[in-house]
């Protein structure tokens, strides 16, 4: 059997990232690119492939691209779709912090109320107050959200990484993906529909534009997403969970009574068939009247899988019919007979012989 390290995460391959803009050349030669909201996903992957296929799959056309602050080359495509289906995989799979990056990689990391990397309290709360986040991201932390999910039409097995810097995004998205995990436990996969949202918001007198990343559940009704776990057929194909149930082939009764030897045997078949709910109470349904019939027969010595009568039976086990001599067995009951189990009983209708017993 295979161990693990329990201190590593174990955490899928990335295999690219999905981005909420990008960046055109400025006319000034002696200024930085010009960054663009885009109003719908941009995926980047080291390969080729990936890209290619997701040109294929969302619209866009794949182009060569180099990162800022970087020398590796990449490929990108813009895509064309106005959401993307993916697969949250199991487990709380958002992380979130606010962050500071400089030329030297990150400088702050930050939960909101202590600074992890030099194990203090919050700096941009110190420096300038509860409304710190509404100063530009030159003087403080950026609210910084990543999240990888699925992407099951594109190649090979691992994550696409989502990250956005907005702070309206960090919210809607931890809100959503909470309601889940508790109805949930995180214990599954979880198909969802993602797309880029353009909002505005008018605060001191000024419209300020934003983006926000919009991901919901791609489940037909809510209640699939707060009922627990579904399957990860069902996550491939959400479809499926609204499709009937398909129902389990019913057992051949009466070929079984056909195979017993004796009344008793084929009255437990009826009362199996009973239990199943396959055969009604009062034995007025087909089914009983078939089973009814082979007891009828057993009873007289018929071979149920032939038809031919047992010429051999002991003229006592006859429950009707003269013998040899013009003789009929009558069957003699006590005054009182023993009160039989009203639900072991077989029904008067489905009596071998057809009366009311």
């Amino acid at each position: 059997m295979g161990s693990r390290i329990l201190t590593m995460k174990r955490q899928a391959a990335e295999l690219g990232r999905l981005r909420t803009g990008y960046s055109r050349p400025n006319p000034d030669a002696s200024k930085g690119p010009i960054p663009v909201k885009s109003k719908t996903f941009v995926l980047t992957s080291h390969s080729r492939e990936y890209i290619t296929a997701a040109a294929d799959l969302y619209g866009g056309r794949p182009e060569k691209w180099t990162p800022q602050r970087s020398s590796v080359a990449q490929w990108r495509v813009i895509t064309e779709a106005p959401e993307l289906r993916a697969i949250l995989p199991a487990g709380d799979v958002l992380n979130q912090s606010y962050e500071m990056w400089g030329g030297g990689g990150c400088e702050r990391r930050c939960d909101g109320v202590t600074e992890s990397l030099k194990r203090v309290p919050c700096v941009c709360f110190a420096k300038y107050g509860e409304d710190w986040h509404r100063r530009p991201p030159t003087q403080v932390c950026r609210p910084t959200s990543r999240i990888g999910v699925f992407l099951p039409d594109l190649p090979d097995l691992g994550v696409w990484r989502l990250e956005t810097k907005s702070y309206y995004a960090a919210d809607v998205l931890a809100g959503g993906l909470d309601t889940v995990l508790q109805a949930t436990g995180g214990t599954g996969m979880l198909p969802v529909r993602m797309w880029i949202e353009q909002r505005t918001a008018v605060r001191e007198g000024k419209t300020k534009q934003f983006q926000v990343v919009m991901l919901v559940p791609a489940l037909p009704k809510l209640r699939h997403a707060l009922s627990g776990p579904i399957s990860t057929a069902a996550a491939l194909d959400p479809s499926t969970l609204d499709r009937p149930a398909i129902e389990a082939a019913r057992p051949d009764y009466a070929a079984e009574a056909r195979l017993c030897t004796t009344v008793e045997a084929a009255r437990d078949v009826w009362h199996r068939a009973n239990r199943a709910g396959h055969v009604a109470r009062d034995g007025s349904d087909p089914l009983s009247q078939e089973l009814r019939q082979i007891a009828d027969d057993i009873a007289r010595g018929v071979d149920t899988t032939t038809g031919v009568v047992d010429d051999d039976q002991d003229d006592d086990e006859l429950l009707d019919g003269p013998d040899d001599d013009g003789i009929v067995d009558v069957e003699v009951l006590d005054d009182e007979p023993p009160v039989a189990d009203a639900a072991a009983e077989w029904p008067a209708v489905a009596q071998p012989g057809g009366g009311v017993r």
